[in-house]
């Protein structure tokens, strides 16, 4: 796919992990997706491990806060929305029914950013850009392929993120059991929304990154220590994925898009 150099309002434009054990996790992830990293130390202190694939900047690892990781929390990958003025959409959280976690701040010269959850649980970044666009590279293996919001509750889901970010949507059938919502903005589809594949899983935003050959991938996951979530297993017209977790717990999903196959 072409390189980014821009995210319209209301697009996925970034994502990062925070881990326990930011060294296992840069090593699992370079062997697995093939990532090579550029680190740049925060102002507090801890490395922002930037990834890149041929140079491009794809995703990052950084370490969970040191509060979050003495109350236990658990390794996640983190999805930012691309926004014009962060403080003006984070000005609409709560009366969207959304709580702000994280008020609206600069980070360096980079650009400003919040973090909020959503009526339903799941929580999601804002990103306004200055020198740091987001992702400068999506869709080719190795880079983020697809973000999708995993919500028990899609209704409300789908209000909050219309309300606050301009965010439409367009169901799609996947069977007599379950519809799938496209996320867009414009004429552009830019994720996903459903129901969790997996009873009991919280709410959340999903990544998927593009590779090669899923069961492969797969297989190299637990290879490297990781566990399989959910199988692997075809979706008609769109591609095969599984569900795959990192050896810190960090679920995620791996994707072979259909006109990949076979390549």
């Amino acid at each position: 796919m072409p390189n980014k150099s821009e995210y319209a309002q209301g697009t996925p434009s970034w994502v990062d992990l925070q881990t326990s054990d930011q060294d296992a996790a840069k090593e699992f992830y370079s062997e697995l997706l093939g990532w090579e990293y550029d680190d740049r130390p925060m102002p507090e202190g801890p490395v922002y491990s930037m990834a890149t694939v041929r140079g491009e900047n794809v995703a990052a690892i950084a370490p969970l806060p040191p509060d979050a990781a003495k109350a236990g929390a658990p390794a996640n990958w983190n999805t930012y929305i691309a926004v014009d003025d962060v403080d003006a959409t984070v000005a609409k959280v709560p009366g969207a029914g959304g709580q702000v976690l994280m008020p609206a701040f600069d980070v360096s010269d980079a650009g400003r950013m919040s973090f909020v959850t959503d009526p339903t649980g799941a929580a999601v970044g804002l990103w306004q850009a200055n020198r740091h666009i987001g992702a400068s590279l999506v869709g080719d293996p190795g880079a983020c392929l697809w973000n999708e919001l995993n919500t028990g509750d899609v209704d409300k889901a789908l209000a909050f993120y219309n309300s606050v970010f301009g965010i439409t949507s367009s169901t799609m059938s996947m069977g007599p059991e379950y519809t799938y919502h496209l996320l867009e903005v414009g004429e552009d589809q830019v994720g996903g929304c459903g129901q969790p594949m997996t009873p009991g899983t919280p709410n959340h935003w999903r990544v998927y990154f593009a590779v090669e050959n899923v069961d492969a991938s797969a297989a190299k996951v637990v290879e490297l220590g990781g566990t399989i979530v959910e199988e692997a297993m075809d979706i008609p017209t769109v591609g095969r994925m599984a569900g795959v977790a990192d050896p810190q717990g960090a679920t995620f999903s791996i994707m072979t898009p259909e006109e990949r196959q076979g390549q």
